[in-house]
């Protein structure tokens, strides 16, 4: 599998508000996944959550986690990144959740009330498939 260096096609690709899935693993190695938003920051992955999510506690114990984009209008379309949590901070001001948000929807985050949490993921390696067959490079 290619490490992190991602073909531009792809960086193109994690540049858009794709529907996702992150998976972490719990304290026993069990799965657990959600639908989350992401985005691309200069060669790693953002993600944020509220302060009380089991996916964050997760990447606490363990910062091994994989997340999986897909093309919204193309379902043979997917990317799927695995790695690495390499950084963990609160998002006081809510500016990594808002940055999020006007990805997906256009607009500051609306919900102000919980504590959310900022989470960095480095890529360490990826597949994916375009049109039912490997995407180029992988």
């Amino acid at each position: 599998m290619p490490t992190s260096s991602l073909p531009p096609e792809l960086i193109e690709f994690l540049g858009r508000p794709n529907p996702s899935v992150i998976a972490t693993l719990d304290a026993e190695g069990a799965p657990h996944t959600a639908v989350t938003w992401y985005l691309w920051d200069d060669g790693r992955v953002l993600v944020n959550m509220d302060a009380t999510r089991k996916r964050l506690a997760n990447m606490r114990h363990n910062p091994r986690v994989s997340l999986s984009a897909v093309d919204k209008d193309d379902f043979y379309r997917q990317l799927t990144l695995r790695g690495r949590v390499v950084e963990i901070a609160d998002d006081d001001g809510l500016s990594g959740i808002d940055r999020l948000a006007r990805q997906y929807t256009g607009e500051d985050y609306k919900r102000r009330d919980n504590p959310r949490v900022n989470a960095w993921i480095e890529v360490e390696s990826w597949y994916g498939w375009h049109g039912g067959a490997p995407w180029s490079g992988s």
